[in-house]
């Protein structure tokens, strides 16, 4: 049960139960990193939300093998409780209350290994009025402040993707959450049940926000604050060919910058902190930036510390001098993707492989937990596992 590759979290094995969105991003950064981590698939068809797709574009399932086990059955849920006895953690993103019920609950994961850590990803929580309720991103920062932040002065807010609630509140955080239990359970023999919830999450990432709330430095209004787009030297603005450049010259030197690289530096502008002629300072900048294309202004600011940079597309990325050179983006089997983050500079880190099908490695992974070929054939038989139906 080796790591396929000598990242920092080598050695570590890891049982995720599939799911979809946050923990499935969980499990693969944790794979990433080196650990080990077996993914259980159901065998009967789930209503996962994305019908016929093929495996190599389910990006979030990479560098993981798969084995696929009938959780319905008494025999699938003791095939599990034999992987979970020698792994050292347990990832799942079902609702309070579906683990137990599938009869994994954290108490019968700790009599099995008692230094068994067990993350789990909800939307609302284990408990709370809403725990039990259905959701997804958009529904769960819109309890933490973060949706009604988000969008211009007057308009509606905009979701921000799912990146808020689903990856940077719930899996990113339900990793490190792994992570940080199982550096303790290391220590003290011990393992625990990490509690991950979106809303606790996105909240989490607001934290500067709120504190400039506080503080009087941030209305609650949308779109007039530094951040949000109401300053006219933190925005987007349209080029000549109809692309868009991202200016961010908070810093007073990054904002005299921008006004030179704008060759507008002599004229009478309002001060930069002048919130009544913000309008004015920003129908400037857009008439000025309006007369070169995309292109012609990262050209023209390359060598500016102006904070000012090409608003790129997806297709655009992987080709970026930059981000070309750093080797963000990466291809496997065909699929590009970005590469693994952060980097390490002695256990370096990679994607694996893509995706593999839904329980394509099942004996193979049986076989390394322990299983015989006897026993292996038998549960195949009887469907209690093998490639879903």
């Amino acid at each position: 049960m080796s790591a396929r590759n000598g990242g920092p979290l080598k050695g570590f094995t890891i049982v995720e139960l599939a799911g979809i969105g946050p923990a499935p991003f969980a499990g693969m950064v944790l794979a990433d990193m080196g650990a080990t981590v077996i993914r259980v698939d159901r065998r009967e068809a789930a209503d996962l939300g994305l019908p016929g797709r093929l495996p190599k574009f389910d990006v979030l399932a990479r560098g993981r093998r798969s084995v696929a086990v009938d959780l319905k059955s008494a025999d699938g849920i003791a095939v599990v409780k034999r992987l979970v006895a020698k792994a050292d953690a347990l990832i799942e993103g079902f609702r309070p209350g579906v683990l137990e019920r599938l009869g994994l609950g954290p108490d019968v994961l700790a009599a099995e290994n008692p230094k068994l850590v067990i993350g789990r990803m909800t939307g609302f929580g284990q408990h709370g009025p809403m725990a039990n309720r259905a959701g997804h991103d958009i529904n769960y920062i819109s309890l933490t402040g973060a949706l009604h932040s988000i969008g211009r002065a007057g308009q509606a807010p905009v979701p921000p993707l799912n990146l808020v609630g689903d990856f940077g509140g719930g899996g990113m955080l339900l990793a490190l959450g792994v992570v940080a239990a199982l550096l303790e359970a290391s220590r003290s023999g011990n393992g625990q049940v990490v509690d991950a919830a979106m809303v606790d999450g996105a909240a989490y990432l607001m934290a500067i926000i709120f504190g400039l709330r506080s503080g009087g430095q941030w209305h609650d209004e949308r779109g007039v604050n530094v951040l949000d787009t109401g300053a006219p030297w933190y925005d987007v603005y349209e080029t000549a060919d109809g692309k868009y450049i991202a200016v961010g010259a908070i810093e007073g030197r990054f904002y005299q910058e921008l006004l030179a690289g704008l060759g507008i530096a002599g004229e009478a502008l309002p001060k930069q902190h002048d919130r009544k002629r913000w309008p004015e300072l920003r129908k400037r900048f857009a008439d000025v930036i309006k007369s070169k294309t995309r292109d012609a202004w990262a050209a023209h600011f390359a060598d500016r510390d102006a904070c000012v940079t090409p608003v790129l597309s997806l297709d655009e990325v992987g080709s970026n001098a930059h981000m070309a050179a750093r080797g963000v983006m990466e291809t496997l089997d065909g699929v590009t993707a970005p590469a693994p983050a952060p980097r390490f500079s002695r256990t370096v880190t990679s994607a694996g492989s893509a995706a593999h099908a839904e329980g394509a490695d099942t004996a193979e992974i049986l076989a390394e937990f322990g299983f015989t070929a006897m026993e292996i054939a038998d549960l195949n038989i009887r469907g209690i596992v093998g490639r879903p139906t």
